[in-house]
């Protein structure tokens, strides 16, 4: 599990070394920060104590202690503030935080199509350092890595994982040997260790720390990712594989950039690859390569997550979800976010042409995704967990502290390329606010269309609905049971027909990844134990695919109403095509915008697992 978390969890926060210190003090940054040997021992120390505590203190010993049955991310603190809501509908700033939730997944999709961008790129940028005439390959060659990184996401996480983790204990081991080499050079850069250099640097020389911190966070990037896949390897091999081999690596590495640059300060154009001699680099411009693809996988497979929970959670339409291991249940892959983000990568490469130029973009998600995090556990914490409020205060405020001084220092590349990120986060954000307000608006519709489903039981019993009763087993699925199925009133009211055994069956998505089995099925008899008409509300989990025929199976013909022939049963499923309606619903853009996302809707037969040779569609139309 170790091997496999270290092939798909670490990729991203691995890389960050390729172009932190690069970055830090680039020359042609807008706020630039001058090369000495004051601003090295400063800026190392700083990123140093911060990946200490944000990554190692925020995440490794705190945050992903607050899983949701196994699974992390911010997705599932938004379901741990849900389900507290539930149990206590008083408390408004548990809603209010779940929306902020919910724009702190948006970041995490922007990340999701920044990352790939810059990992890559950075990586195909070495092959400068071997010989610059190659500089105008860096383009078609990482285009083509990209291209290659999205094709191969069906075959699933477990196995790319496997492949990838001995790619990446090799890159872990020689980033750290190489930066043993350059502290032999220079030794006295452990003197960073110290926090007093970090603390120094930004009380002494605050005016150019304050800038630093904008490209400081990037030695962070990818944290978010290690919570967000938790649920595909667990907390315990995500903790190990960071504190026995990353976590000394990386500071290794920037330790020993830090020496290189303490040697000789021409030596900021690109400190990690210069740390080897000439042989060696192009070796690992290729290592750095296959490093930075396992990089991008990291959040590509945090995005499959925290997309997939987001539709089950009501926040999107309903996505086709492929589990892609049969003894993992968070190993997902979601074909349309899948190629959205690979359209987005892309674009993004072509668009910006330099990892320079996206590290402007790029620290604003992980900063915002950050302390969006830091603040809902905290919540959790205090409120679910019933830590003493002068404990959170302890924690809380000096990271918060910290993360706010992230954001600020990103804000001042807002128009160097933070406004990216931001727009992008908002726009998801609007879209899974706006599916939200819309599913509301259509499922109080869809019940007034539909009629109360008990007084539709209570006139087939009285014989006020002509209705003749055929051989055979019927299941019609069914939004809750208040309401009629569309399809069964119409099959009575139209054809006046029902079958002998009709089974109407309601779907509920739990805020818990799986449900157990004796929890999965309630049967209610809807008033008249001898009529052959069930309600079955089935639970899933949204870690789960619904598979409809499997829950069925489970009843007990006594709770049926008699044996259930499910092998030539018919599923009948109500169609709804939804239209611009003149009601003032919502304002007219977003009906605009709730219509187009619903046609990413994934087919409800294969999401709900069934036969597609039994099951019958009968159409409807619903205004919004």
């Amino acid at each position: 599990m170790i091997v496999g978390a270290l092939g798909v969890v670490f990729g991203d926060i691995g890389t960050s070394p390729i172009y932190t210190l690069q970055t830090v003090f680039n020359p042609e940054d807008p706020h630039p920060v001058p090369v000495s040997d004051h601003n090295v021992y400063g800026v190392v120390s700083l990123i140093f104590w911060s990946v200490m505590l944000v990554v190692t203190v925020t995440y490794i010993l705190l945050t992903m202690r607050a899983d949701n049955d196994g699974e992390g991310g911010v997705m599932a603190l938004i379901t741990l503030l849900r389900k507290w809501r539930r149990t206590h509908p008083g408390r408004k700033a548990a809603a209010v935080l779940a929306t902020v939730g919910l724009f702190g997944a948006s970041l995490f999709f922007g990340d999701g199509m920044i990352t790939p961008a810059i990992s890559v790129l950075s990586a195909v940028e070495g092959l400068k350092t071997v010989q610059p005439s190659l500089g105008e390959y860096v383009i078609p060659i990482t285009a083509v890595i990209i291209i290659g990184l999205f094709m191969v996401q069906r075959r699933g996480t477990e196995s790319i994982g496997r492949a990838f983790g001995p790619v990446m204990i090799l890159w872990f081991t020689v980033i750290g040997a190489a930066g043993i080499g350059g502290i032999l050079e220079h030794a006295q850069i452990l003197k960073a260790l110290s926090p007093t250099y970090a603390i120094g640097f930004l009380a002494g020389h605050f005016h150019i720390a304050f800038f630093a911190l904008a490209a400081v966070v990037l030695s962070i990037t990818g944290a978010e990712a290690l919570y967000a896949d938790m649920g595909h390897f667990g907390r315990k091999a995500i903790s190990r594989g960071w504190l026995v081999l990353v976590l000394p690596a990386l500071t290794l590495s920037y330790l020993g950039q830090g020496a290189l640059i303490l040697k000789d300060h021409a030596n900021i154009s690109s400190p990690f690859f210069l740390l080897l001699p000439d042989w060696g680099r192009l070796p690992l411009v290729l290592l750095a390569t296959a490093a930075t693809v396992i990089a991008s996988q990291a959040v590509i497979t945090g995005a499959y997550s925290v997309m997939a929970q987001a539709a089950r959670l009501g926040y999107l339409p309903r996505l086709r979800v492929t589990h892609t291991s049969a003894t993992t249940m968070g190993q997902i892959y979601v074909p349309f976010v899948n190629w959205l983000l690979f359209v987005s990568v892309l674009t993004l490469i072509f668009a910006f042409r330099s990892s320079a130029a996206l590290a402007y973009a790029y620290g604003m998600t992980v900063t915002g995704t950050i302390t969006i995090t830091t603040l809902l556990f905290f919540y959790v914490a205090h409120y679910r967990w019933k830590v003493p409020k002068w404990l959170i205060l302890a924690g809380a405020v000096p990271l918060l502290v910290i993360d706010g001084l992230f954001i600020a220092a990103n804000l001042t590349k807002l128009l160097h390329g933070a406004w990216l990120p931001l727009l992008i986060a908002l726009t998801s954000f609007t879209v899974m606010t706006t599916w939200q307000r819309g599913r509301e608006v259509v499922t109080h519709e869809r019940e007034r269309a539909e009629g109360s489903l008990q007084e539709f039981i209570d006139e087939l019993r009285s014989g006020k609905l002509p209705v003749r009763t055929v051989p055979g087993t019927a299941i019609f699925l069914n939004r809750g049971g208040v309401s009629a199925p569309l399809a069964l009133r119409a099959n009575v009211e139209h054809n006046q027909v029902r079958h002998e055994h009709v089974v109407i069956v309601a779907i509920d998505t739990e805020p818990v990844p799986r449900v157990a089995e004796e929890n999965r099925v309630t049967v209610n008899d809807l008033g008249y134990g001898d009529d052959g008409i069930t309600h079955v509300t089935i639970r899933f989990g949204y870690m789960e695919r619904p598979h409809v025929p499997a829950a069925l199976a489970l009843l007990d013909p006594s709770e049926s109403e008699g044996p259930l022939d499910l092998d030539r049963a018919s599923y009948f499923l109500s169609k709804i095509e939804l239209r611009r309606g003149k009601a003032k619903t919502m304002a007219g853009w977003r009906k605009q915008l709730f219509l187009a996302t619903s046609h990413i809707t994934a087919d409800a037969a294969e999401a709900f697992s069934l036969p597609r040779d039994r099951t019958v569609i009968i159409g409807s139309h619903i205004e919004v």
